[in-house]
C-alpha cells in the first residue's frame, strides 16, 4: 500500500510559515527551511522583547519622575517613600504621567505627600 501524504496540508503549514517571513531580506523570505528558522528566532525575540519592554517602561518612568521631583526640591525615592507612609496608592505610571503632562498636579501630588 502506498504511503499516504498529505500534501494540502503540508502546502498550508509552509505558506503560513512563508507569510509570517514576507519582508525578510533574500533566502529567508523564500525557502522553507530557511525561512522557519528566522521565524522561530523571530518569535524568540519577540518573546524576550515583550518583557525587556516592562523593564525599559519601568525605568523611564522612574527618571521622569525624579526629573520633575527634584524640581519640586525632594528627591524620587524621598517622594516614593512619603506616599507610601501615607497610603497614597498612585502607581509609577501614572505619577510620570503626572510629571510629564501636569506638572502643576504633580507639585501638588509632592506637596501632599511631602507636607
Amino acid at each position: 500500500m502506498p504511503r499516504s501524504v498529505n500534501s494540502v496540508a503540508s502546502r498550508k503549514r509552509r505558506k503560513r510559515m512563508l507569510a509570517k517571513a514576507k519582508g525578510y531580506w533574500g533566502r529567508r523570505s523564500k525557502v522553507t527551511t530557511v525561512a522557519k528558522h528566522s521565524v522561530e528566532k523571530a518569535g524568540q525575540h519577540a518573546y524576550s522583547g515583550r518583557k525587556l519592554k516592562k523593564r525599559v517602561m519601568r525605568n523611564l518612568w522612574t527618571v521622569r519622575i525624579n526629573a520633575a521631583a527634584r524640581e519640586n526640591e525632594t528627591t524620587y525615592s524621598k517622594l516614593i517613600g512619603a506616599l507610601h507612609k501615607k497610603n497614597i496608592d498612585i502607581n509609577r505610571k501614572v505619577l510620570a504621567e503626572l510629571a510629564y503632562d501636569n506638572p502643576a498636579a504633580f507639585a501638588e501630588v509632592c506637596k501632599f505627600a511631602l507636607g
